[in-house]
């Protein structure tokens, strides 16, 4: 039943901070002031340097946590799906639709979130067992989008990524997305450094979320 709790967990944390980071440690501090504000979902990319010591730190952190969810981000082929599930990630996120990948994920009972832009990418991933749509880039449409995917697919579990903000937030959630990826205005302040802002910007998203599902 693994593999439904974490999709529950999901759902529950809403607002899922995909992390990236120069270093190691950035990434690490981030995703500590990320949780520390109130956002519960970790997507840390493999963009990152040493992504799998990262995702290992962090899912022996929180270990006793249950609502935190520790996954990873831009995992490319199952190669790099394994890696990150061996190190403890909960999910695994792809910025496109990989099959292999997908197989893998449904061996081990791991979510896997791929991104896609096109009814057919859609369709395909849908077949292969996926059950949360990653909608990249979620600028390139805007909520509206959802309700014309859903139209065929009523079954659809979609989560945006890309061009969600605290303005717009509402407004996916309204037009029916199960949870929403959030990256580049909350990660901004940690390439400075300044990781007590991403805790309160990470607090904004929190109190926005909770002010939505009311």
């Amino acid at each position: 039943m693994k593999k439904v709790e974490t999709l529950i967990g999901l759902k529950n944390a809403g607002v899922i901070a995909v992390v990236r980071g120069a270093t190691k440690d950035e990434a690490i501090q981030a995703s500590h002031a990320i949780i520390k504000g109130g956002i519960f979902g970790i997507e840390l990319t493999f963009t990152v340097p040493q992504a799998d010591e990262v995702i290992r730190e962090l899912a022996t952190a929180y270990k006793d946590q249950p609502e935190v969810l520790i996954g990873a981000g831009t995992v490319l082929d199952a190669t790099t799906a394994r890696l990150a599930i061996m190190a403890g990630a909960q999910y695994i996120v792809s910025p496109s639709f990989d099959l292999q990948t997908a197989e893998l994920c449904n061996l081990y009972q791991i979510p896997y979130l791929p991104g896609c832009m096109t009814i057919t990418e859609m369709q395909t991933a849908l077949k292969s067992g996926v059950d949360i749509i990653k909608l990249f880039p979620g600028s390139a449409y805007g909520p509206s989008i959802v309700s014309a995917f859903k139209a065929p697919f009523p079954q659809l579990n979609i989560m945006p990524t890309g061009g969600v903000s605290l303005d717009n937030m509402a407004d996916w959630f309204k037009a029916g997305v199960v949870a929403v990826g959030v990256g580049g205005n909350l990660l901004a302040p940690a390439a400075v450094g300044d990781f007590d802002k991403v805790t309160q910007v990470a607090k904004q998203y929190a109190a926005k979320l909770k002010e939505i599902k009311g």
